[in-house]
């Protein structure tokens, strides 16, 4: 599986799910599902306000985003109570509904650790190239937000509180050049 894939048009970007509450309506999960001006393991950007005319237009019609299971539409496993966005990213708070079979089975599997990711489905409607090959992304049409395995933006996971280091571009780029150059060290020695 790549970083990001289509079905039908949509676009899947993953985030790390975090801390869960039992409430006796399901399973409480809440966190940031995506960070603005974060660049992901796809190379893209979300910029800030990209979510903003897809949740009003959602609004209006009496309509909410979708939680799924590995964002499989026939498996909903729960209901997003809150999704909104804030200076941070793409704020989102839920149940996932016990009712549901595979809603207890993602339960279950979030308590023991072996699910963490959030991944947000939906169609870029404007976007740029960036220099780095990426996309940065102005306007998105948010579909879903499903529980997965492998999260796509790593620091966005169900109880992410957005309290990140602030790490500019150029001090990832020392980091990685460093990362290759101990491993083609390693390399060479081995």
């Amino acid at each position: 599986m790549g970083d990001y894939h289509t079905d039908f048009g949509l676009e899947h970007k993953f985030v790390k799910l975090g801390e869960t509450v039992q409430t006796a309506e399901g399973i409480q999960i809440d966190g940031y599902a995506s960070f603005f001006d974060q660049v992901d393991n796809g190379g893209d950007v979300v910029a800030r306000g990209a979510y903003g005319r897809s949740l009003d237009e959602l609004k209006a019609k009496g309509r909410g985003v979708k939680m799924l299971w590995q964002h499989d539409p026939a498996q909903p496993i729960g209901i997003w109570d809150e999704v909104r966005e804030d200076a941070k990213g793409l704020y989102v708070k839920g149940r996932i509904l016990s009712d549901v079979e595979k809603g207890r089975e993602a339960a279950a599997l979030i308590e023991a650790g072996a699910i963490d990711g959030l991944s947000i489905g939906y169609r870029t409607k404007k976007s740029s190239k960036t220099q780095t090959g990426g996309r940065l992304l102005t306007e998105l049409e948010l579909w879903e937000v499903s529980l997965v395995t492998f999260p796509m933006l790593p620091t966005a996971r169900v109880g992410a509180k957005g309290d990140m280091l602030d790490v500019d571009d150029s001090t990832l780029r020392e980091l990685a050049a460093t990362l290759e150059d101990a491993r083609l060290m390693l390399a060479r020695n081995a």
